[in-house]
């Protein structure tokens, strides 16, 4: 099982270090030894120097070294003995005593002495200032141009195909990648290459890094795997070093797959006159695209990236011959989502009533990662309630936490509060209920929820859509402007701040029919949007090519739809008043209410419009 470096070599200088000094001191011991140097006691070196045989000597702090002029009786004219007090020699001596030195610990204690500070200060300088330079950005000076990327194999990704699902399409095109890393000769016959880069590209939490080490699990290559953001330091040149250093381990391990996650960290698009920073990064992506121009992927190395935010990319980085092909993993449909849920759930203790078709249907809009989360909160809450299955009250609790947020049954309305919630959750529910191409509504309820909801409408679609008619969304606005229609006819006008987050939704859709859909006659059929090719919703700042008199036309066609919805939801709630009273005063009594349990809260069958009309007429009975 390879890996990119292991721990002993971290520490391999001070290995080598240390053997060299133990080696140095091990030599000399044995060069003193072969030069027959004899240790000698300190009162017969006395005894002889008394006796003028000593030729020459070297006073040491701790011992004495010499050459006597005539040898011993074993024939040694080097001797060595161990320093002592001079005036304490001599009162011994006077009496006859033998005088010895006390050793100063040898061949062992000349070692540690010489090892041990170095050691300790080595493991000083690793584990505390290299460890606060890592945290720093700085890492170690030794893997400073190093590739931090981690390496898996077939073992370690513990990851197919069979544990990829809801993204079909993906998975058989990167089943070509596959083939080409077991068979390579296949691709070769009729003169085809492998593309050199996929790019896989969609929205956060659909499965792109799961996807990609899936690939290497099925080929059961290697599988490097590094975020581009690990490229770049704060070292001009560091991040252009690493690229060398992947590119030159994936060469040496091939066939493998090098996946670069969140590649718009490292490959966003060059502006003129950067500096600093800007200067890295640049190099960076130069020797990314140098690297891509000079490795044959017939070598076996295949090359991966995912990115939310294809439309920051640099251009040269997207040519033909760098990512030659771009896999769109987008959020599942329902057949998606429904074998999401069989693979998540497979681990779980399911009770009789789970119904994963109907919650399947209820989680449109919900990535890989949601439903991964959606099956987890249910297994939490079944726990909670000490229950021996999950059960399907458990999955609609999930949804209701990750939809609206986690009851706070700490904070307390007071009666007229709750009562303005519940009437203005009542005027968003009926509303609903009484247009065509809404989504239906599933619960009303006034418990705090979330950060700043005070009670909330779950409306749920039964059906993945792809298009909306001008008719659905001027209806979809009349749902927001419910709620402080319903205020402002059950409390004479005196509205209050808890529509501020319904405005703020009304006027994105308005503004978005406006100015990117062309939904509106005075401004016309056009747009006044930047092409986007990302993932990120219209905002103000994206409009542009608008002169001062459009701006204020596009204004007062965002304000005439706006008024346009209120005064639609105003009218339905008139004639529903009856509706609107019974179902607050029963939201108020049992706080969470369902269309079984409030009937006109159902989708109701309209009656053809009046003449001249412009709004989508109210509803006479519920529909069957």
């Amino acid at each position: 099982m390879a890996k990119p470096s292991s721990n002993w070599k971290q520490y391999g200088p001070v290995l080598y270090i240390g053997a060299a000094l133990a080696g140095g001191l091990l030599l000399q011991w044995a060069w003193t030894q072969s030069n027959r140097v004899e240790t000698i006691p300190f009162s017969q070196f006395d005894e002889l120097v008394t006796q003028n045989k000593v030729a020459e000597v070297s006073v040491g702090a701790d011992r004495i070294e010499g050459v006597l002029k005539d040898p011993m009786p074993s024939g040694n004219k080097l001797f060595i003995t161990d320093r002592v007090d001079a005036q304490l020699a001599d009162k011994l001596g006077a009496h006859g005593v033998t005088v010895n030195g006390v050793p100063s610990g040898g061949l062992l204690m000349t070692l540690l002495s010489w090892i041990a500070p170095f050691v300790f200060f080595y493991f000083i300088w690793a584990f505390l200032i290299r460890g606060m330079a890592g945290r720093q950005g700085f890492g170690g000076l030794m893997t400073i141009g190093k590739s931090h990327a981690k390496v898996y194999m077939e073992a370690d990704t513990k990851v197919t195909f069979a544990d990829v699902a809801g993204v079909d399409e993906a998975k058989f095109e990167l089943q070509e990648i596959v083939t080409f890393l077991k068979d390579p000769k296949k691709f070769g016959r009729l003169g085809a290459r492998a593309p050199k880069g996929t790019l896989l590209v969609g929205p956060p939490g659909t499965g792109k890094t799961l996807i990609a080490r899936a690939v290497a699990g099925e080929a059961g290559v290697p599988f490097f795997s590094i975020s581009g953001s690990e490229f770049v330091e704060m070292f001009v040149g560091v991040g252009a070093a690493r690229v060398r250093d992947l590119f030159e381990q994936a060469r040496k391990a091939a066939p493998c797959i090098i996946f670069i996650d969140e590649l718009d960290a490292l490959g966003r698009s060059r502006a003129s006159g950067g500096f600093g920073g800007q200067d890295e990064k640049e190099q960076t992506l130069d020797q990314l695209l140098s690297e891509l121009d000079g490795f044959d992927p017939s070598s076996g190395v295949i090359l991966l990236a995912a990115t939310n935010r294809p439309d920051v990319l640099d251009p040269a980085l997207l040519r033909s011959g760098r990512f030659d092909r771009q896999v769109l993993v987008d959020r599942p449909d329902q057949a998606g989502r429904l074998a999401i849920l069989k693979v998540h759930a497979h681990k779980l203790r399911l009770a009789s009533d789970v119904d994963f078709e109907q919650i399947a249907g209820m989680t449109i809009g919900f990535t890989g990662a949601d439903i991964a989360n959606l099956i987890n909160e249910a297994a939490i809450a079944a726990t909670r309630r000490d229950a021996d299955a999950v059960a399907l009250a458990d999955f609609m609790a999930a949804i209701e936490r990750l939809v609206a947020g986690a009851e706070k049954k700490s904070r307390v309305l007071g009666k007229e509060e709750r009562r303005r919630v519940a009437y203005h959750e009542m005027g968003h529910a009926l509303v609903a209920a009484s247009l065509s191409g809404v989504d239906p509504v599933q619960k009303v309820s006034i418990v705090p929820r979330g950060i700043g909801a005070l009670g909330y409408t779950m409306q749920r679609p039964t059906e993945d859509r792809f298009l909306l008619t001008e008719s659905e969304l001027v209806n979809r606005l009349a749902v927001l402007m419910g709620g402080r229609a319903a205020e402002r006819l059950i409390f004479d006008g005196d509205i209050s701040t808890g529509a501020a987050d319904d405005l703020q939704r009304a006027t994105e859709l308005a503004l978005d029919m406006v100015v990117k859909y062309g939904m509106d006659k005075v401004v016309g059929d056009r747009t006044y949007t930047a092409p986007s090719q990302g993932f990120i919703g219209l905002s103000r700042d994206n409009l542009y090519n608008a002169a001062e008199l459009t701006g204020r036309e596009i204004d007062l066609g965002v304000r005439r739809l706006i008024d346009d919805a209120s005064k639609c939801a105003r009218e339905i709630l008139e004639r529903r008043r009856d509706d609107l009273d019974r179902g607050s005063a029963i939201l108020l009594e049992k706080e969470t209410l369902t269309p079984a349990e409030f009937k006109p809260l159902q989708r109701l069958t309209p009656v053809a419009p009046d003449a001249g009309s412009t709004i989508d007429p109210v509803p006479l009975r519920v529909a069957s």
